[in-house]
């Protein structure tokens, strides 16, 4: 488990974590504990939000993360029109980059928020029982898994129907031509896998190498210097270890994990454009993405049987 997660101000979050309590322990006890955790965990992912929202811990990075890569698709934006339209003049290719490039950095950001959220949850169920923490953990961890294959699975197949409806290969009478176009218009949509790979090496290598600084970090100073235990509480290296796992391990991994789907994706769409027997059958063009499709039934029931039998 990486952290805990924050859960300041309400009430029914509360109640939520607090929903049985450990056995031998006084509810004064028990109030105390869950304090503390809420107090380290909203070190962790946000101490405040204010009237100018002051946030803090792995809110903090991801959003000066998120500048950056920020920059960096506008270059890109900048650049692909003049490089990689088959067309001068046309933004098809750049427009798929974006919206790859966005939907990995939401896929990120979901997948952080929501392990933030369920890993306090999961201390506190540990706290009385191994397997309704294992529960809470695993359905935690399928937010981020569907999310992002939700997320990339409606997006890819909204710009093919968007893309195709803009070439409409139908019009086309000659055979090489007819092929020359869908390839054209596949590379176009490649784009989309590019985009969610760019975004995604920022969020696993920046957020891995932020993880390891503070994590030999903190042990340094704390464990060699001051002779303190492994995440000893008095440490505040501690705490920024914590940061960097959320951002490294599970908002990299979330981009990453997209940027992997995403590519897949679409180099099955491009091999198969080379095919006229593939492009002439209908429907053949959304069997990848079928094949996407029906794995989320499969994880549904999976997780059903892992979290429920």
């Amino acid at each position: 488990m990486t952290d805990g997660s924050h859960l300041v101000g309400a009430k029914g979050d509360t109640e939520a974590i607090n929903h049985e309590g450990g056995s031998g322990e006084t509810n004064e006890e028990q109030k105390e504990l869950l304090d503390k955790m809420i107090h380290i965990s909203g070190l962790i992912r946000k101490v405040s939000v204010s009237f100018l929202i002051n946030y803090k811990g792995a809110v903090t990075f991801l959003r000066q993360e998120y500048l950056f890569v920020f920059i960096f698709i506008v270059a890109m934006a900048i650049i692909l029109p003049f490089t990689a339209e088959p067309v001068s003049g046309e933004f098809y290719t750049t427009v798929s980059f974006v919206l790859g490039a966005v939907t990995s950095l939401a896929s990120g950001y979901v997948g952080m928020m929501a392990a933030t959220y369920a890993n306090v949850r999961t201390t506190k169920e540990c706290a009385t029982s191994i397997g309704n923490g294992f529960v809470v953990a695993y359905r935690g961890g399928q937010i981020l898994g569907f999310a992002l294959v939700g997320l990339a699975l409606l997006n890819l197949t909204l710009l093919i129907v968007v893309v195709r409806s803009l070439y409409d290969p139908q019009n086309i009478e000659t055979e090489d031509l007819h092929i020359h176009t869908f390839r054209s218009m596949y590379e176009v949509i490649a784009g989309y896998g590019f985009g969610g790979s760019a975004v995604a090496l920022f969020g696993r290598v920046g957020g891995g190498i932020y993880t390891k600084a503070a994590d030999v970090g903190s042990d340094l100073a704390g464990k060699v210097v001051q002779g303190l235990e492994e995440d000893d509480p008095s440490n505040p290296g501690v705490i920024a270890d914590n940061v960097g796992d959320n951002v490294g391990d599970i908002a990299g991994m979330g981009a990453d994990l997209f940027g992997s789907l995403a590519e897949s994706t679409c180099a099955a769409l491009v091999v198969s454009a080379t095919s006229k027997e593939l492009m002439d059958t209908e429907g053949a063009v959304w069997f990848p993405l079928l094949i996407t499709g029906s794995g989320i039934v499969v994880s549904f029931v999976t997780c059903l049987v892992a979290t429920n039998i």
